[in-house]
């Protein structure tokens, strides 16, 4: 059995654009979570070029928070790019040794994190941890429509890439600093799509890739266009395929 890896530090990148209408619950998550871990915590905001006061706000939010072991990080650039270069930036901004990219609408709480953690899941630096919804012991809060692209997604990235993960799109995954940022650099899809460039790269480094089970809830106010970014999505998983 592999020796249990302790948690000491812990860098959260997360992306937004224009989510004001979701700040106050995703903040006091993450107050939360910071109150309750002694680890150092670092947290990279990436603003993908949001036209909105999103940052201002988040800012605002932790101004008079206090917390010794917090560090807040702020990214921001004026065009909306997309969520994998948002990732990218975050990532290679990080500080700590383990990353955790987690989406700006708690779907997944990070304190998920700890659990993962203390039931020696996470026993391996040489492999990356992802969470996945289609886990018999994931608990799942969706909608029907969500969860029919997911299996035609599924279906497609098996196809082209062989790839054969029940969920690469789910945002809560975990990295070990001594692999990510060398991969990362190399990632050019900016989209959605992002995530399977990654699990590829990974893939050719011998990276060991590992799904976790989660408790996700779907939260409203999606940046999904569901007619267009589905389009865009099999559009970019070509131009993976023939890179």
């Amino acid at each position: 059995m592999n020796k249990k890896i302790a948690l000491t530090d812990l860098s959260i990148v997360i992306p937004f654009y224009n989510e004001n209408k979701r700040i106050n619950k995703s903040i006091k998550i993450l107050k939360k979570f910071i109150q309750d871990n002694n680890y150092k915590i670092e947290i990279v905001f990436v603003n993908d070029g949001s036209t909105d006061k999103s940052e201002k706000i988040i800012k605002q939010k932790f101004k008079k928070f206090l917390s010794k072991n917090l560090n807040l990080v702020f990214i921001n650039y004026k065009k909306n790019i997309g969520k994998g270069f948002a990732i990218k930036k975050g990532i290679l901004k990080s500080s700590s040794k383990w990353i955790l990219t987690c989406d700006f609408d708690m779907s997944v709480n990070p304190s998920l994190i700890n659990k993962w953690f203390n039931k020696n899941y996470v026993n391996n630096y040489n492999k990356a941890y992802f969470g996945s919804r289609n886990l018999v012991k994931s608990k799942v809060d969706t909608i029907f429509y969500r969860k029919l692209y997911g299996s035609l997604f599924k279906f497609i990235i098996m196809i082209l890439f062989k790839i054969r993960l029940n969920d690469t799109q789910c945002g809560f995954k975990l990295y070990n600093c001594s692999y990510i940022k060398k991969i990362i650099k190399k990632i050019t899809s900016y989209g959605f799509v992002h995530d399977v460039e990654i699990i590829n790269e990974l893939k050719k480094k011998n990276i060991g890739l590992v799904e976790l089970p989660v408790v996700w809830k779907h939260e409203g106010n999606s940046k999904l266009n569901l007619l267009y970014d589905p389009l865009k999505m099999i559009f970019d998983l070509i131009k993976i395929k023939m890179k």
